[in-house]
């Protein structure tokens, strides 16, 4: 199955539908009537959609098992044709459209087998997704094309030349991924002066995301939070708790690391793990979520 541990859990609706053609107006008559020798069409085919909703990971192999939160099944008879949908929702960290399209497919499956006696011109037409909500794709934001961001890496050690940077390089790959242009990426000592000159450097140049990596922990020699919060003019402590909430959920320690977000003007400040992994991990718990921030500085900028 396809990894889904890097993903957020956010809310995941799916509808889907299907169409059953009967040949007759007899049969919809005995269907609106309750005459169908095999019993009520529509309680007995609801009742066995939602079982095939929830059975969907065990037959489909590549199909995550996942909670279903809501399960919606709706008729609606037009002429000689009854439209079936079947909504699905869930809090999880993947799409519920395949569990819609398979309840809406046994529901029409169970129609046919109970109206066959009756009707030997039954048809099945028409299983297909109507609509989706959730995940990434749902939280695009249209001002990420003009965005420019910078990658500062806060290590002695690293610049020094002792050590490979890899974190720095993993924010800049999610960076590039998420079609923001990095505009400079620089290695700087842990050195609290050096970490303030280079963020007014960069808001000065009009930067538009400084993402600093490195220097959250608890030595004496990491100082990142300390020099950034005396900068930052508004913190965003919602994107510190989603990041420390989605790297508690990977490893133990992640409650204590000092990550910190916040804006200097119309430049939004992050300041992430030094691991490779805890960089990584906390560009995907915001991103491209966190984009939207951007939306708000520039619709504010033009509208003052």
């Amino acid at each position: 199955m396809v990894d889904i541990t890097n993903k957020s859990t956010t809310l995941r609706i799916a509808t889907a539908q299907a169409i059953v053609k009967v040949s007759k107006q007899d049969t919809i008559v005995a269907i609106e009537q309750n005459t169908v020798p095999k019993g009520h069409v529509f309680a007995m085919s609801k009742a066995a959609g939602l079982l095939g909703i929830k059975k969907t990971p065990d037959i489909l192999p590549d199909c995550h098992p996942l909670p279903i939160e809501y399960a919606g099944i709706d008729y609606d008879i037009n002429g000689l044709e009854i439209t079936i949908t079947c909504t699905i929702k869930t809090i999880y960290k993947t799409g519920v459209e395949v569990e819609a399209m398979h309840g809406a497919s046994i529901v029409a499956l169970n129609m046919y087998d109970m109206l066959k006696p009756i009707d030997k011109g039954v048809e099945i037409h028409h299983i297909k997704l109507l609509n989706k909500k959730g995940g990434k794709s749902d939280f695009k934001n249209r001002f990420r094309e003009e965005l420019k961001a910078v990658v500062i890496v806060c290590s002695d050690t690293i610049s020094a030349g002792q050590k490979e940077d890899q974190a720095g390089k993993a924010i800049i790959e999610k960076l590039e991924a998420s079609q923001i242009s990095v505009s400079d990426y620089i290695i700087i000592p842990d050195e609290k002066d050096v970490i303030q000159d280079k963020v007014k450097h960069f808001e000065r140049e009009g930067v538009d995301l400084i993402i600093f990596t490195g220097g959250t922990g608890l030595s004496k020699r990491d100082v990142t939070p300390e020099a950034l919060n005396e900068l930052i003019e508004r913190n965003i402590p919602g994107i510190e708790e989603a990041i420390r909430s989605y790297g508690q959920q990977r490893t133990p320690y992640a409650m204590l690391s000092r990550s910190v977000a916040g804006t200097i003007n119309n430049t939004l400040v992050l300041a992430l793990p030094g691991s490779t992994n805890g960089a990584k991990e906390s560009m995907d718990a915001i991103f491209p979520s966190v984009l939207h921030v951007f939306g708000i500085l520039k619709g504010a900028r033009h509208n003052s």
